[in-house]
């Protein structure tokens, strides 16, 4: 398969070592407005070509399925772009700024004959899919609650040192509808679902603002499972300093079930002396040591997962439906919070921009 790599910012080396690493995956072009930039991705990868402009790396007959990593409020063109070109797609999360674009961008896909994803490493981090393994196979007993908690703070690790501060600048203004909590707590809106296989159709929030983040947050979500209850929390705790490898976050999730619970105990961040995976059942907790809970292996394992797929022609995660889905949640939250009362987030078409932040061109 050859790969094309459209955008080539902070998460590009993340993204992109699955699929040079994979056997059956050629990287044959790399695509960035700064052409400088693009030169010197394909000389580091020992990519052939690089490009400047979309519509030539579309137009390059070696290029099969493309990988797009540009700023969210660029996904609809770009993506719509490559499956009119015929390409497959693996798009970054948030799929789209709004309901709307994405389910117009999945649309498109499906009349094209095409494949559209959405890249979620949370969903191929080894210590999640662990847990999700354990919930299916009735480790917990049947689940009652799902917790997810973020703690945000400070690290010097020296992925971060090395950020270019400008490719942050557009989730910060009227280019994104919500900042931080947008762009990074799709993850876990995902997770959310994503882990017990099953809806959310009812969503309470109280959110407050620091700085340029939309956090604290505290949210809870009723699931399609009358039985089944859920909690998020946000915290940026900007004085406090984490151990991490990567960005200065750190995640905790819980799901307690009827006979036990589960939890995994890192993933961006490492806080916890903790083992990745924790089983309590039976009286006795099981620690999950043999689990390579490198944060960094969900975008190697996420990349590999989409050129699987292409070849056995059989449908990654995240689908469409699953990534409209995240985004329904993730305005809901913004309403039920803004408006202080539940929110479905079912009934979520467009998009909900947060009182307080920017509005995009045209005022949603």
């Amino acid at each position: 398969m050859g790969l094309g790599v459209v955008g080539l910012g902070n998460v590009a080396e993340l993204n992109v070592a699955g699929y040079l690493e994979h056997p059956a995956c050629d990287v044959v072009a790399v695509c960035d407005t700064r052409i400088e930039r693009a030169e010197a991705a394909a000389r580091r990868w020992g990519v052939p070509r690089f490009y400047a402009d979309l519509e030539a790396l579309l137009a390059d007959p070696d290029v099969h399925a493309v990988e797009i990593l540009t700023p969210t409020h660029l996904h609809r063109t770009h993506v719509l772009a490559a499956v009119a070109a015929g390409k497959h797609v693996s798009c970054q999360k948030p799929l789209a700024t709004s309901v709307a674009d994405a389910r117009e961008m999945a649309e498109a896909a499906a009349r094209a004959g095409v494949v559209l994803r959405v890249t979620e490493c949370f969903a191929h981090y080894p210590p999640l899919e662990r847990a999700r393994a354990l919930i299916r196979d009735g480790a917990i007993g049947r689940p009652l609650f799902v917790r997810i908690r973020t703690v945000v703070g400070q690290t010097d690790s020296a992925f971060q040192r090395n950020l270019d501060a400008d490719g942050y600048t557009w989730r910060f203004d009227e280019r994104s509808p919500g900042g931080h909590l947008f762009d990074d707590m799709v993850h876990k809106y995902a997770m959310a679902t994503w882990l017990v296989e099953r809806d959310i159709v009812g969503v309470q929030a109280f959110m407050r603002r620091r700085d340029l983040f939309f956090e604290p947050l505290a949210a809870t979500f009723a699931y399609d499972d009358p039985e089944l209850i859920g909690t998020m929390e946000v915290v940026y705790a900007k004085e406090m300093e984490l151990r991490s490898r990567y960005y200065g976050a750190d995640e905790f999730f819980e799901v307690q079930g009827e006979e036990g619970f589960v939890w995994v105990t890192r993933a961006t961040g490492e806080l916890l002396d903790l083992a990745p995976v924790m089983l309590f059942r039976d009286r006795t907790m099981h620690g999950f040591t043999d689990l390579d809970a490198d944060w960094g292996t969900g975008f190697r394992r996420a990349s590999a997962h989409f050129v699987d797929s292409l070849l056995a022609g059989t449908t990654p995660d995240l689908t469409p439906d699953a990534a409209v889905k995240v985004l329904q949640l993730c305005f809901a939250v913004y309403q039920a919070a803004d408006e202080g009362r539940p929110v479905d987030p079912r009934t979520v078409t467009d998009c909900w921009v947060p009182s307080g932040w920017p509005r995009p061109p045209g005022g949603a």
